[in-house]
């Protein structure tokens, strides 16, 4: 005769047995079993939340791509900021007497065409230009994810608005608009150069945060948050952000590079930086006439930027693969 059922009482669970019955236990004790860290597939309430940028990180440590691009670019960074480590002479200190020499002890790139050290020139132009490629790229990438990222949430009017106006920004050519509006400006300084970038680079920017926004407003933990009565302004910081931030920083990090190569392009044609700032461009644009008697001057110049453009590629690759779902 099968026992009778015990009323349920307060502060007693009901858990299964291997045969299919069941047994009732203490609450605590349930609450034991289903904190355990062995539990089904390893998934207890203590165990730590993977989140996409933890799973990131721990992609991008293990990519051997992300550490090499990585070293080169600390590199880069430690010696624009301490040059003298590497360099301990002056890149204006010039000689006349030893222009277009080849590599001498103490000189191991030679001269240019002003009896300048290429070594020296070399190491302090990595400053310049990973400052006007930094710069440029926080720049558009907040000024492009602020109004893109209001356009894609708000919509209407605002939306139509910005999108013609990127348009009319994507309709001009970046060299030729360059071309236009720095041959005006006098200033040897890197401001201007920056403002360029900015305001050519920002509609990229804008279109994926937009689009990026569009997407994570409509996911479903949004949808509570605005059923629960959140602010406009709490569901961006603290829901869509977070969530819509992974592929602005992919474009972001690989058009850092992009922006020092466009900075020692307008320097080689003559309207980006100029004398006496020291720029690979300026280096590569001076050398470029003596190419065939001394290459050693565009080469050592030309080789940096080079490298320094590919390392921030490869790192933006990296994080790209990283951060997106699809790829894993």
């Amino acid at each position: 005769m099968p026992e009778p059922i015990e009323p349920y009482e307060e502060g007693r669970a009901i858990a299964a047995t291997g045969a299919g019955g069941a047994t009732d236990l203490a609450m605590s004790e349930a609450e034991t079993l289903e904190k355990t860290p062995g539990g089904p597939q390893g998934t207890g309430p203590d165990k730590k939340a993977r989140s996409l940028w933890s799973d990131a990180w721990r992609d991008l440590r293990r990519n051997p791509v992300f550490i090499i691009s990585g070293l080169v670019i600390l590199f880069l960074v430690v010696i624009s900021i301490w040059p003298s480590l590497i360099a301990s002479g002056d890149p204006l200190d010039c000689d006349l007497a030893k222009a277009q020499e080849g590599s001498q002890p103490g000189h191991p790139f030679g001269f240019n065409g002003q009896g300048c050290d290429v070594y020296t020139r070399t190491v302090y132009g990595a400053r310049t230009s990973l400052t006007v490629g930094v710069l440029a790229t926080l720049g558009v990438a907040v000024l492009g994810s602020v109004l893109g990222g209001l356009a894609g949430f708000f919509g209407g009017a605002w939306d139509g608005v910005l999108s013609r106006i990127t348009d009319v920004f994507f309709a001009i050519p970046v060299v030729l608009g360059g071309l236009v509006l720095l041959s005006v400006v006098t200033s040897s300084t890197v401001w201007p150069v920056i403002g360029f970038m900015v305001l050519l680079g920002w509609p990229q920017i804008s279109r994926i945060a937009r689009g990026s926004v569009i997407t994570a407003k409509q996911n479903d933990y949004v949808q509570a948050a605005r059923a629960l009565g959140a602010s406009n302004s709490r569901m961006l910081l603290r829901h869509i952000t977070p969530n819509a931030l992974a592929p602005v920083i992919v474009v972001a990090t690989i058009a850092l590079g992009t922006y020092i190569a466009l900075e020692a392009t307008l320097s080689y044609l003559g309207v980006g930086l100029k004398p006496p700032t020291v720029s690979w461009g300026i280096d590569i644009s001076s050398a470029s006439q003596y190419v065939r008697n001394a290459p050693h001057m565009l080469l050592w110049p030309a080789g940096a930027l080079a490298i320094t453009v590919l390392a921030f590629i490869m790192l933006g690759d990296a994080v790209r693969d990283a951060l997106d779902p699809k790829l894993r």
